[in-house]
């Protein structure tokens, strides 16, 4: 008697019974298991839809998405003054070690050198902070007056901030200090368009 025929005994006789019917591995092995997959849904996701080729925030209506020259005013100050000190420490001890390299190891020469490297110091930070301001001064108002963000900025901002401040030493020093400024900021505007400029002069060969 075959046991997988409709109506006969065994599991095809219960599942008759209860209006079901059974179907044995033959008969599903043709059988296509639409939307069954082995792994998780979760898991099984193609990777390009993972790249994310546009920004994750969502910036304000007309906003930048870079900082202004602004916002880059406050780093830069407060940069070159943590910069200022530092340098100024390394000398200040430099000098006062040197100084009193004839004095032993006692209270004055440490006193001394301590001073020493407390007034290189504030020097340096004050020195270095004042140049920092003055260029973000400029270059705020260069971009408010052009209403443009490029390099003439920050040349322009540069030339200036070494032109005023050397006013003090007649027209060789606002020439000296102009010259200064045009060079450090021109090699500045060179170095950060590098990338740009050789993949320009590399795509003409």
């Amino acid at each position: 008697m075959d046991n997988n025929a409709p109506g006969s005994g065994g599991k095809g006789g219960f599942g008759s019974l209860f209006g079901g019917s059974e179907y044995s591995n033959t008969e599903l092995a043709g059988v296509p298991l639409t939307g069954m997959s082995p792994l998780s849904p979760y898991l099984n996701v193609d990777p390009r839809y993972l790249v994310q080729d546009t920004d994750e925030f969502i910036l304000p209506t007309g906003a930048s998405k870079t900082r202004g020259r602004f916002e880059l005013a406050f780093f830069t100050i407060g940069g070159c003054c943590i910069t200022g000190a530092a340098f100024g420490t390394v000398n200040g001890l430099r000098m006062g070690l040197k100084d009193t390299r004839e004095m032993g190891w006692t209270k004055p020469r440490n006193v001394q050198i301590l001073n020493m490297v407390t007034r290189q110091g504030a020097s340096w930070a004050n020195t270095l902070g004042s140049v920092a301001l003055l260029y973000s001064v400029f270059g705020v108002a260069i971009e408010k007056a052009r209403g443009a963000e490029d390099d003439i900025n920050t040349v322009a901002a540069g030339t200036l901030t070494g032109m005023l401040f050397k006013s003090a030493g007649g027209l060789k020093g606002v020439a000296r200090g102009g010259l200064v400024g045009l060079a450090l900021s021109g090699a500045y505007a060179l170095y950060s368009n590098w990338d740009h400029i050789r993949g320009g002069s590399s795509s003409l060969y």
